[in-house]
């Protein structure tokens, strides 16, 4: 989703050859293929086939895997996007072999060194030779920590982009059955689905909230897997358990979604764009422009609070949010441009 709009703005420059490298870190059919079909983006030039693992396997192959594939193409910069080990582990590879990185996200901070994801961002940034912030905050936050200026640009978010373009072919996507008002909830994150009393609670919760409109799940294959040792198998005709969505489908619950419960980073972002009432269960948010200018809120771990907010959700007390600036769709326009110059 962050790679595509680069790529096509990149394409239309007519003025670089890409190679596209896929780590494989994102396997599953829903989560990585059927991106690539959707988005528009061509058949990777290079899948590294890492797959599954650890922290440290999956960063281990992917710097083991992609220094072959950057010593015989020779680019003269690599794009890296987010914060994944994907990101690290190729900055990190193209920092030995000197060759420059760009980072697309570059700047978000929640503040939090339990996050892996935070750790990613903060070593990416540290051995890139531009960073591309989507909000302010970013350049606060990499000018306290010394960047350079001339290193940093203001560009906007290519999340946005993508949403953008692919906003108006969400309306053939909406299922015949879906409710009026509803729900929409995604967890993934360790430090939630990996708390099985926690995961419990947050299931018997989500089954209270259903008894008064309807909740929609669509279940990460991490998550699915959790909620076997929680023992919760099925679903009730309110609750609904969902295999994971393409991003069209998803995208088309998002936009008429009541309120969406996340404990993701681009949703937060995604919400905020088409002003859905958004609470995000984790202590920290490495987007805090979401929250404080968006529809988001945080609400922490606390099932309670959850519960508080929704009812003021559907009390009509819905948080009114404005789109940051530069949340535009050419966000990866200005990315190209800086590129093609540089």
């Amino acid at each position: 989703m962050k790679a595509a709009p680069v790529y096509a703005a990149l394409a239309a420059c007519n003025c670089v050859r890409q190679t596209l490298v896929h780590s494989g870190q994102h396997y599953d059919f829903n989560m990585s293929d059927v991106f690539f079909e959707q988005l528009g983006l061509p058949v990777p030039d290079v899948n590294l086939q890492v797959g599954s693992g650890s922290h440290a396997q999956q960063t281990g192959q992917i710097i083991s895997r992609l220094e072959g594939v950057v010593l015989e193409q020779k680019p003269d910069v690599v794009v890296v996007y987010g914060d994944v080990n994907s990101t690290v582990a190729a900055a990190l590879v193209c920092a030995k072999l000197l060759v420059p990185v760009a980072h697309v996200e570059a700047g978000l901070r929640s503040f939090d060194r339990t996050m892996p994801e935070e750790i990613n961002r903060l070593l990416t940034d540290q051995i890139s030779s531009l960073l591309f912030t989507p909000s302010a905050d970013g350049n606060e936050n990499l000018a306290r920590e010394g960047v350079a200026a001339d290193k940093v640009h203001l560009v906007g978010n290519v999340m946005i982009d993508t949403l953008v373009r692919m906003l108006p072919q969400t309306a053939g996507r909406i299922p015949p059955d879906l409710p009026s008002r509803y729900v929409l909830v995604t967890l993934h994150r360790p430090s939630n689905v990996d708390q099985t009393d926690w995961l419990g609670n947050m299931l018997r919760q989500l089954s209270e909230i259903s008894d008064e409109l309807p909740v929609l799940f669509p279940v990460h294959p991490r998550t699915r897997e959790r909620l076997r040792h929680v023992g919760f198998n099925g679903h009730n005709r309110t609750l609904r358990l969902m295999d994971p969505l393409p991003y069209l489908d998803f995208l088309a619950l998002q936009t008429r979604a009541t309120a969406v419960i996340t404990d993701s980073g681009g949703i937060q972002e995604e919400t905020t764009y088409l002003g859905v009432p958004c609470l995000t269960v984790r202590e920290n948010t490495e987007r805090p422009v979401t929250a404080t200018m968006g529809t988001n809120t945080l609400v922490g771990r606390s099932i309670p609070r959850v519960r508080d907010e929704v009812q003021k959700i559907l009390r009509g007390e819905t948080k009114k949010g404005t789109v940051p600036p530069l949340w535009d769709g050419h966000a990866a326009e200005r990315i190209a441009s800086i590129l093609a110059g540089a």
